[in-house]
């Protein structure tokens, strides 16, 4: 443990990869987000007692966000889900469409502080182009929602000793 470090890290720095390479470009990732049911129960010979235990967990989908150029990642994705044109019966080709992504995030001095395992993703949401306006000033943005069915720190990532003045 860094005992020298009082701020948290910075959420800017960070990388995303799948299929053992990196995807370019992503600029926003929604948070990793999980909640478990709470189910209500009462025993019998204390009628006036709730008890509460846990139940089903989920986990929200994430949503990775990038500006629009000729890198054609997310939409070969998305297309692993839904083609439009593939031929009857031939839209949806479940064959490898799941992937284990990697998100890592880095510090101020570029260092790989943390990372996370989020597992068993698909592509359930392609945006390929955002609203248009031709009086606006904004990037354009390509994003994909991911379901998935959990994640997980990847503990083999040790905290680095910060480089010293």
């Amino acid at each position: 443990m860094n005992p020298q470090r009082l701020d948290p890290y910075k959420s800017f720095t960070f990388r995303v990869r799948w299929d053992g390479r990196y995807v370019a470009g992503v600029t926003r990732i929604s948070a990793l987000r999980r909640s478990t049911e709470v189910i209500e129960h009462r025993e019998g010979g204390d009628p006036s007692t709730a008890r509460r235990s846990p139940g089903r967990t989920s986990f929200d989908p994430v949503r990775l966000e990038r500006g629009v150029t000729h890198d054609t990642e997310f939409e070969r994705w998305a297309g692993q889900v839904w083609t439009l044109g593939a031929g009857l019966g031939a839209e949806v080709s479940l064959k490898d469409f799941r992937k284990d992504v990697g998100l890592e995030l880095y510090n101020e001095s570029g260092q790989l502080v943390i990372a996370y395992r989020i597992l068993r993703c698909w592509v359930s949401q392609y945006q390929a182009l955002p609203e248009l306006d031709a009086s606006g000033d904004a990037v354009a943005i390509e994003s994909i929602t991911l379901e998935n069915e959990g994640w997980e720190r990847d503990t083999e990532v040790q905290e680095p000793q910060e480089p010293g003045s």
